[in-house]
């Protein structure tokens, strides 16, 4: 597999690709929300994409990239959740065995959906074993390729096709809120703005206690932070992809951060508001967006809402707390 950069190109081939494949997720709007900012607000619903997030994008590109001999060797990944299923359903559409090295206390609604979708699973803890270690192990015994979750030329290219969906069904946008956690999301949307010919400012969204996006950016290399505590389980990533740091590094966005707390009161905001069921992380650029300072008056403002899946038990925590 190629490890070059891809490029705005590779986005708009990506979306090609991804025609009858994914959801055309719609754009929601909220009239108490835009009242509230005095803007315009658009929310793209990657929670109501296939398997739940936009992660489908970007693990269907990359699958479908492989050679024969990948094809039957099979796909090993390593995800807390999201990347787990996006791989695993992607893999069965391509009729690929995959294998999955998930964290042990990874949300059980992933953990059975990644299975669901016929994928292996291997467990391992999260605080005193590395992933890819034990990935690195697995996929030399069996002869598997490993696809990572960020550090990926088609998984960015991928992911970026939803703000690209975005931008082409909601031109002229002042801004894009983009969550951010391994950085393929974020390094995929600056080239989907491209590839629009958008003007639009990007803000990429980390949580309060990851934010090693905003500290890798200020001195020039990549920063990490070994097992960020967050309830954004679906970035905690310890460090950004260098794929993804190249791009994000070249384009400059500017980089916010949320608590959280803040998340807690977006996702409850979002199901209030505009009954959107949405994880943590779905919430954190809405997050961003609500409380990072940003003035939204008179601006038409892209909110990417990356996914949603969540324990419904920790949901009903998180909602009545």
């Amino acid at each position: 597999m190629s490890l070059s950069l891809p490029t705005p190109a590779d986005v708009l081939a990506a979306a090609q690709l991804l025609k009858g494949v994914v959801h055309h997720t719609p754009v929601l709007r909220s009239t108490t929300i835009d009242r509230l900012f005095g803007g315009e607000l658009y929310f793209k619903c990657e929670n109501l994409q296939r398997t739940g997030s936009f992660k489908f994008r970007g693990a269907y590109c990359a699958l479908a990239q492989f050679d024969a001999r990948q094809r039957d060797k099979g796909v090993l990944a390593y995800s807390s959740g999201n990347h787990a299923q996006a791989i695993a359903l992607a893999a069965r559409q391509h009729d690929i065995p995959a294998l999955i090295v998930m964290p042990d206390d990874a949300a059980l609604t992933k953990l059975e959906a990644t299975r669901g979708y016929g994928a292996q699973v291997v467990t391992y803890q999260r605080g005193t074993e590395d992933r890819n270690t034990i990935s690195q192990r697995l996929a030399a015994e069996r002869g598997m390729s490993i696809v990572p979750p960020s550090d990926h030329p088609q998984i960015i290219a991928g992911h970026g096709t939803a703000a690209l969906e975005l931008l082409q069904e909601v031109p002229k946008l002042d801004y894009l809120f983009v969550p951010t956690g391994g950085g393929a999301l974020l390094a995929g949307s600056l080239l989907a703005v491209q590839a629009a010919g958008s003007g639009c400012e990007v803000f990429g969204v980390e949580p309060e206690a990851a934010d090693h996006a905003r500290q890798s950016l200020k001195a020039g290399h990549i920063v990490t932070i070994a097992h960020p505590r967050t309830i954004a389980d679906a970035a905690q990533s310890p460090a950004l992809a260098p794929l993804a740091f190249e791009i994000i590094r070249k384009a400059a966005p500017q980089l916010l951060t949320a608590s959280d707390a803040q998340m807690l009161q977006a996702l409850r905001f979002l199901a209030q508001r505009m009954k959107l069921v949405v994880e943590p992380t779905g919430a954190l650029a809405f997050a961003g967006a609500r409380d990072g300072g940003v003035a939204l008056h008179g601006k038409r403002v892209g909110i990417l809402v990356s996914g949603g899946n969540v324990d419904l038990s920790r949901y009903a925590r998180f909602i009545s707390d």
